[in-house]
């Protein structure tokens, strides 16, 4: 009984905090904050708290559920002729984010699974969630993937006003269409159901993440799931399980190899910004954007604050900084899992002692 105390508890404390996180315009506000409060009740809680197994595939599922569903077509094809540039630089910010993860690993010592993963440049929910079954610590992954999100999301729109000079843009924008709780309900438990069955047929990594992210992405895209879309509060229940089961893994230790990286890590984010920064000049030139729309569509992450930046006269071309944005949100969530593979050699799988190999889960 005492178990179902501290779990009501910790609903509690994370339904607070998630409108608190909501109010500062942070992304994800349910998933930061359940982790947030995941790693108090680690550190000072006492008594050890962890979901169930289907707890934590459902809820990852559902992560990738509603990441696909964001999913446009009309979004792509509204590049037209401009692909090869926008192709260049996608494929560009991707080799640049596991650059980065390597250097950090050899610099730090870190394993390279959560090297990597945590300096993927895009798609930070779906990046924790697939983190365990990739075998990389994904107390780390999140602590690393947030402070990126955090950093752009503050930057980006310093920069576009004091140096970029932005334009006149174009609030706004086709808003979707409401096709019902029930349509909602169904299209997301759909979705979920559909992608995790997958899951336990086509042995990929990360498939239960992957999977439901491409069913929904493909019922959306093509117009078979109309204006369903996942419903808010099951979104913010799902991030908020992942952000939790992440949390309360955190350990003294964790959190002191957190701060002792956080110099690293900054120098790897910021590095990451400038080369992304360089990547906007290509884009520019092989697509005739100006450059600030080309920045906006080529920061590292902070998808929604860099929208609103768009939208708030950053930039001349909103719909193109979404387009560019979405594909490489997708193309790093679905690259991720397999570059890991190929970039970890097997014999690194194997177990090591503490503290140098954190990248296990106890």
């Amino acid at each position: 009984m005492r178990i179902a105390v501290r779990w009501v508890a910790l609903a509690a404390a994370t339904t607070a905090a998630t409108v608190a996180v909501g109010a500062l315009g942070l992304p994800s506000p349910a998933l930061f904050a359940a982790l947030l409060v995941g790693l108090v009740y680690a550190l000072t809680g006492g008594v050890p708290l962890a979901p169930a197994e289907w707890v934590v595939s459902g809820s990852q599922a559902m992560v990738g559920v509603a990441m696909g569903a964001s999913f446009e077509a009309s979004s792509l094809t509204g590049l037209g002729g401009r692909w090869a540039g926008v192709a260049v630089v996608v494929l560009g910010t991707l080799g640049v984010s596991l650059l980065a993860g390597l250097v950090l690993s050899a610099v730090t010592g870190l394993d390279r699974p959560t090297a990597l993963l945590g300096l993927v440049a895009g798609g930070a929910s779906g990046i924790v969630s697939m983190s365990d079954e990739l075998r990389a610590d994904a107390r780390l992954v999140a602590f690393m993937q947030y402070a990126r999100v955090l950093v752009v999301v503050l930057v980006a729109p310093v920069i576009v006003a004091l140096f970029l000079g932005g334009g006149d843009g174009r609030a706004g924008g086709a808003s979707a269409g409401d096709a019902g709780l029930a349509a909602d309900l169904g299209y997301a438990a759909g979705a979920c159901a559909a992608g995790l069955a997958l899951a336990r047929l086509v042995p990929v990594p990360a498939g239960t993440v992957l999977l439901p992210m491409i069913v929904a992405a493909v019922l959306s895209g093509t117009g078979l799931a109309g204006d369903a879309a996942v419903p808010p509060l099951v979104q913010d229940v799902a991030f908020a399980l992942v952000g939790l089961q992440v949390g309360l893994r955190f350990t003294p230790a964790t959190v002191r190899l957190a701060r002792r990286l956080l110099p690293a890590v900054l120098a790897s984010i910021a590095g990451l910004i400038a080369a992304c920064a360089a990547l906007a000049v290509l884009l520019e030139a092989m697509t005739g954007v100006t450059y600030a729309d080309a920045y906006l569509a080529t920061t590292p992450g902070g998808l929604y604050a860099v929208l609103a930046t768009a939208l708030d006269g950053g930039g001349t071309d909103p719909p193109f900084v979404l387009a560019v944005q979405a594909l490489r949100l997708l193309i790093m969530v679905l690259a991720a899992p397999l570059l890991v593979r190929l970039l970890v050699p097997a014999p690194r799988h194997g177990p090591a002692p503490e503290p140098e190999r954190v990248g296990q889960l106890p």
